[in-house]
């Protein structure tokens, strides 16, 4: 949704209506996950993905539907069998998409919630899926506010209160109350769609490496901030467009800085009096990620400086070095690709080994933990 935004944005600022299809729940091996979304506006403009093209052409007809009509739709796609010509997934799971307009007079606080999104403002959107509430009402709840009405005033309380809750945990999925916000009934189904603020990656040390590192971070959605105490390397032109660059002794800026349980650190100088006084702030954080650039004759002389320094073995084993899987990576590029995959597996719950060599889902459920 984040990626399509600019997209749906200029359509509502222009009052075209368009047609908004968002997965709401998967099961088995479906190709998107919950949030996944897909628009047609003006002219059958396309944009965004629901399934990686196995159901588009049927949700663009969807979608030019529920703007004829002003009523949304609730749809489920599954497997496609032996007929060639079935719309369906060919992956075997089940994608369940609600398909709504949105206009100005549909949905009135959209603007309000792309203009959150862009500032990186949480916020979170509630859209009544299925039950006696109107199907493709919206509620739009940010941390002090609301906007918008579910049908009821008893459901939009208890909604408010759930999204907040979800809203901390970056969470998307749906939930279930009765036609008042009643906890113990599932009359009414709701969608609530988190758009908490990108996670943040961190590079510390503006070297040769720094910028594939923060060109694939960013492509990642992180936001990433590159520090470096040499000006002549924390050099803004060095790095790619949004990428912030600061000048400064990396352990006083993370001081500086607050990190969360999604943060990721990617430490390239591998000096010494950047890296020990960096490490030591770093790992009393709740970082998801710190990995750290070196060679293993490097890294056990930088266990023996922290040790010094009084960080106990349960913190330094957070410390992932040498950074990265073992892809055999030799340019700047390629690093960065093994440092990502480090980091995408961690968030996983992945191995790092071929899916080759694997049994069972590709995509099996698992804990989120950056």
């Amino acid at each position: 949704m984040r990626e399509i935004l600019p997209a749906l944005s200029r359509w509502y600022t222009a009052g075209e209506p368009f047609g908004l299809a968002t997965v709401v729940a998967v099961s088995r091996s479906a190709p998107r996950g919950p949030g996944a979304a897909m628009a047609v506006g003006p002219d059958d403009e396309v944009v965004g993905s629901v399934s990686g093209g196995c159901v588009e052409g049927a949700v663009f007809e969807l979608a030019k539907e529920v703007v004829e009509t002003g009523r949304a739709q609730l749809q489920t796609f599954g497997y496609s069998d032996e007929d060639a010509f079935a719309v369906g997934l060919t992956c075997g799971g089940e994608i369940t998409l609600l398909v709504r307009p949105v206009t100005t007079v549909h949905d009135t606080s959209f603007g309000e919630v792309a203009a959150s999104v862009a500032e990186h403002r949480p916020v979170v959107v509630a859209t009544v899926t299925d039950g006696p509430a109107p199907r493709g009402a919206a509620l739009a709840v940010w941390p002090d506010t609301v906007s918008g009405s579910l049908g009821a005033s008893g459901l939009d309380a208890a909604v408010a209160a759930d999204a907040r809750g979800e809203l901390a945990q970056g969470a998307t999925g749906l939930r279930h109350y009765g036609p008042n916000g009643e906890r113990r009934e599932d009359d009414v189904t709701v969608f609530l769609q988190s758009f908490a603020p990108p996670p943040r990656m961190l590079v510390f040390g503006a070297i040769d490496f720094a910028a594939a590192v923060a060109r694939i971070g960013a492509f990642l959605g992180y936001r990433v901030t590159v520090c470096d105490a040499r000006p002549a390397f924390a050099d803004p032109r060095r790095f790619p467009d949004g990428v912030e660059v600061v000048v400064d002794w990396p352990h006083r800026y993370l001081s500086d800085t607050e990190i969360d349980g999604r943060t990721v650190m990617c430490v390239l100088t591998h000096d010494p009096k950047f890296d020990v006084p960096l490490l030591e702030v770093a790992l009393r954080t709740p970082a998801a990620y710190i990995g750290v650039m070196g060679s293993r004759r490097t890294h056990e002389d930088r266990l023996a400086r922290l040790r010094e320094t009084g960080l106990g073995e349960a913190e330094l084993a957070r410390l992932r070095s040498p950074i990265g899987l073992d892809l055999g990576a030799r340019t700047s590029e390629e690093v960065a690709v093994s440092i990502a995959a480090e980091i995408v597996a961690l968030r996983w719950g992945g191995t790092g080994s071929p899916l080759a060599d694997t049994v069972g889902a590709i995509h099996p459920r698992r804990l989120r933990s950056v």
